[in-house]
């Protein structure tokens, strides 16, 4: 199968920390070559791939400083790819950026896909699917696609780490562990609250995106000093085998519609249950009492906490390979395909017989 994918460029592919829907892809595109098929990845320059890596900006635009209207860039690539479509290069076209290659991609005949990474509860998204409700659409939660249940959904499809991407290293868990950004909806706060409650070290390995400076600054820099309180900072995959594989649990209280949450699979893949509030995709990826806890508050969270050594972590790991790995999402992606470029062979012949 000819596969394009369509990726933002703010971060590369894979990014080199922090980066949810990049990393997401670029497993999704290992797997699919690994499979035999010919992928070609739209992407930043500075990604690293083995698909063929086709750049229409030399460096992601996170790095680059001289970028001022990324939407400019992102639009050019859209053409790029429209263009090339009219040499009916690809077979599908999988595209990684929200309703932006709507209404050009509705306009031409190859068969595409649009997976949508975000949260989708807000008014102005309305009537986006209200315009496009016949575009294709992955979601990557059941919870995610509640706001919108017109929208032209193909199937649900979890995200999945490669299996040997993290794994457990046999240390002995002794803290609480908080992994990915820090940010008001992320329950930062609440999580050192929590710790400090259940009398438990807390290591915190998180960034700070300059939008969330002002919370970090006031809200979270103060619960610092608690002696059992340790920031460390964002860390790169290198490091979570080892953070998590200590931890005794992950942290994870959210105060929003979470559409998925890499870090509770991350957390499963090294063994790590995951202690997490009941809102949006959480009751989809925890099973309650085998791989963590679902909880509705600091109260239940601090006894969820000393609940946390009575689990198998073997088994905890075991249910990440049954459920989340990057080749079950590939398998899962591919047969999406098959099925709408099998919708699209009918036009395809009817336009061919007309000409």
């Amino acid at each position: 199968m000819r596969i394009a994918q369509v990726a933002p460029l703010t971060e590369a592919i894979p990014p080199k920390l922090y980066g949810g829907t990049e990393r997401v892809v670029h497993w999704l595109t290992e797997e699919l070559v690994a499979l035999g098929h010919d992928v070609t990845l739209f992407a930043s320059g500075d990604s690293i791939t083995s698909a063929k890596l086709e750049a229409p900006w030399p460096r992601a635009l996170r790095l680059d400083g001289a970028v001022r209207d990324p939407n400019a860039l992102h639009m050019m690539m859209l053409e790029q790819v429209r263009r090339r479509c009219d040499n009916e290069e690809f077979d599908l076209l999988h595209f990684h950026l929200d309703y932006y290659p709507w209404s050009l991609f509705q306009r031409q005949p190859t068969p595409h896909l649009t997976t949508l990474h975000g949260r989708l509860d807000l008014p102005e998204h309305q009537p986006v699917f209200s315009t496009f409700s016949d575009v294709p659409v992955v979601s990557i939660s059941d919870s995610q696609r509640r706001p919108v249940p017109n929208a032209n959904w193909v199937r649900t499809i979890h995200h999945g780490l490669p299996a040997d991407l993290l794994s457990p290293t046999g240390a002995k868990p002794g803290y609480l562990a908080v992994l990915g950004r820090i940010a008001p909806e992320k329950g930062v706060d609440r999580a050192i609250r929590i710790a400090i409650r259940a009398d438990i070290p807390l290591k915190i390995a998180a960034k700070v995106d300059r939008a969330d400076q002002d919370y970090f600054e006031q809200v979270i820099e103060p619960m610092l000093h608690h002696p059992l309180i340790e920031f460390i900072g964002e860390i790169g995959d290198q490091q979570k085998s080892e953070f998590l594989s200590g931890a005794l649990g992950l942290l994870l209280p959210l105060d929003w519609p979470e559409p998925f949450g890499l870090v509770m699979i991350e957390s499963m893949a090294c063994g790590a249950p995951v202690i997490a509030y009941n809102r949006g995709s959480v009751p989809e990826i925890i099973e309650s009492g085998l791989t963590g806890f679902i909880v509705e508050d600091e109260t239940s969270a601090v006894a969820a906490v000393h609940q946390l050594q009575g689990l198998d972590r073997t088994a905890i790991r075991a249910r990440f390979e049954e459920r989340f790995t990057a080749r079950r999402m590939a398998m899962d992606y591919l047969a999406a395909y098959r099925s709408l470029i099998a919708k699209a062979e009918p036009r395809f012949r009817l336009v061919s017989s007309a000409e």
